[in-house]
């Protein structure tokens, strides 16, 4: 079928609070760097460089932000008494931050779980896997409503747009294993909407870059600390990103919310959607170092 849910835009969205920040402090945008060293996987799946190499460049960037702090008055506090709830960033946490996008790529290809509440009882949920090093994801998509399931197939996506297909039958394995399957003719692809799903679509095959970005230039757009959480006996924070040019006033958060670990590595993303009381959520889970996924057949078809 050619879409899970009707499109509400035909343009592709130009959701600036997940794409878009400003000057060189952005929230996840495509870059262009070469990066090609592959990390391992953290102890609970998250995926995230050596632990001595990790820790030096935690140094590198919290030394620059510092000294860059030292010269210029910049809002990022070196250290707080006590968590006492929402705050800027330090200049430990702003480094973290920094490194979460380059620890992501360099662990690819990653295993992830993106749910996105379409409205109206509705809810997506892809299971599968994206490779950074080719900015494309592959995965098994689920709609559920309130009287159960609803449709369910695979999904290929890159920067671009998408393409979905059946499951074909009589494959089982994981989904990049049933896409090699499914010929050209098989996908109906489309360009990128303004719905959860597309916009969750977006956000993923954005997350990961191949160079750190800007702990300053982080600390200087509103990042924050919003608080601590454990999740399978692992401590992280909770970060909202910074802020979008034009996507939120002065004084509001970003709709981004990342859970980075003491070594920089990205575990979970949420972003809220307008009109929305549930955020699209995307759930990182460690390194497929087997996964090969499929060339983006509704370009080449």
């Amino acid at each position: 079928m050619a879409r899970t849910t009707p499109a509400r835009n035909p343009q592709a969205p130009k959701q600036a609070s997940a794409t878009k920040e400003p000057g060189k402090a952005k929230e996840p945008v495509a870059t262009k760097e070469p990066g090609k060293r592959t990390a391992r996987t953290a102890p609970d799946g998250a995926p995230g460089p050596a632990p001595r190499r990790r820790t030096v460049r935690l140094r590198i960037l919290a030394a620059l932000v510092a000294g860059a702090a030292a010269v210029g008055g910049v809002v990022a506090y070196r250290t707080v008494a006590a968590d006492t709830g929402e705050r800027p960033v330090t200049v430990d946490e702003a480094s973290r931050l920094a490194l979460s996008r380059l620890n992501l790529f360099q662990a690819s290809p990653v295993t992830l779980a993106l749910t996105a509440a379409e409205g109206g009882g509705v809810t997506v949920q892809v299971e599968g896997v994206v490779d950074y090093r080719v900015r494309r994801g592959v995965g098994r998509y689920r709609v559920t409503g309130a009287d159960g399931p609803l449709d369910h197939g695979l999904v290929v996506w890159d920067a671009g747009g998408l393409g979905l297909a059946p499951e074909p039958a009589g494959v089982d394995g994981p989904a990049w294993e049933q896409a090699e399957r499914v010929p050209r003719q098989g996908w109906s692809p489309r360009s990128y909407t303004a719905d959860p799903l597309d916009a969750g679509l977006q956000l993923v095959v954005q997350l990961g870059a191949d160079r750190p970005d800007n702990p300053l230039l982080l600390a200087q757009s509103g990042a924050r600390r919003l608080g601590g959480e454990r999740l399978d006996g692992r401590d992280y924070d909770r970060f909202a990103g910074p802020r979008a040019q034009g996507a939120a006033p002065d004084g509001e958060r970003s709709p981004l919310t990342y859970w980075v670990d003491g070594d920089g590595g990205l575990r979970r993303v949420t972003m809220r959607m307008p009109g929305l009381g549930t955020p699209t959520t995307v759930e990182f889970s460690g390194q497929d170092g087997g996964a090969k996924l499929p060339e983006a057949p509704w370009l080449t078809g």
